[in-house]
């Protein structure tokens, strides 16, 4: 039976526990699609992409690659948000466990709640290299595993997160990528989880042609992922992929504008969805 392209999206999302990150959605295309059942997931974090120089800007010329012709197989949301925190690890903790929580923002603290990937691992009873999060941030291994006494240590995903060093280890999304590709080609793994930093990292550098410039590699990178899905045997045909952001940036008019983020104004909240 087809189903409306905002129900199929429910539903993705609802398997993520992404939904809480919005209370509002809204498709720029109504177009028909089949049940959804796809075997693989992945999702990839643009960190800290302004809506204004994703889908906000209408000639997409950041976003060439998924505002062009990746945009033509998927769906696009124009009104999706993070009604939480909006920083690095509180965005993705809700991504992760569909609950908004403070939390620390330098990697010393987990989520009080499980995240998809380990309530995944234990239903399916999968092995931990089927599902993976895979962070251009060290900081974000900590969200592998949670507080939460009967999930704590246990069911935990794979992580290949950053380089060592607390709130420190830091490394190029141009690294990360091609770390995705070779663990998508080694483990074929079920479920991955991805953060790309370089967006939001230019932008507290206070430089604007970098940031802009961090968004289109990053923007580049999704493509490769997307590539890879699309031509890859094991993925190609039963892979949904999403892409969105943790959290936005100041709108220009507020704070520092464009450099930092955190509170709750429309360019901070407001966040693209690509799925």
């Amino acid at each position: 039976m087809a189903m409306s392209a905002d129900i199929r999206c429910r539903r993705v999302l609802l398997y993520f526990g992404v939904l809480l990150l919005s209370t509002t959605f809204s498709c720029r295309r109504d177009k028909s699609h089949p049940q959804f059942q796809s075997k693989n997931y992945v999702v990839l974090i643009m960190d800290g992409a302004r809506y204004s120089e994703t889908w906000g800007d209408s000639t997409h010329q950041w976003i060439p690659r998924i505002g062009g012709e990746m945009a033509d197989e998927g769906v696009i949301f124009s009104n999706f948000r993070n009604n939480g925190p909006t920083y690095t690890n509180a965005g993705h903790t809700a991504l992760l466990t569909g609950h908004y929580q403070e939390i620390s923002n330098i990697g010393a603290e987990s989520p009080e709640r499980p995240n998809y990937l380990s309530v995944w691992m234990k239903e399916n009873k999968r092995d931990r290299k089927d599902a993976w999060i895979i962070a251009s941030k060290d900081k974000i291994e900590a969200l592998a595993t949670c507080t939460d006494p009967d999930w704590a240590g246990k069911y935990e995903p794979s992580t290949d997160c950053g380089v060592a060093g607390l709130g420190s280890g830091y490394r190029s999304d141009s690294v990360t990528v091609q770390h995705i590709l070779d663990t998508m080609s080694v483990y074929h793994p079920s479920l991955v989880f991805v953060n790309f930093r370089q967006p939001d990292f230019t932008a507290h550098q206070g430089n604007w042609s970098d940031y802009l410039n961090a968004i289109q590699q990053a923007d580049e990178h999704c493509y490769q992922v997307w590539k890879y899905l699309k031509e890859d045997p094991y993925y190609a045909n039963n892979t949904t992929l999403l892409i969105t952001n943790d959290h936005g940036r100041h709108l220009d008019s507020v704070s520092v504008g464009f450099i930092g983020h955190g509170d709750d104004c429309e360019g901070c909240r407001h966040i693209m969805l690509y799925g």
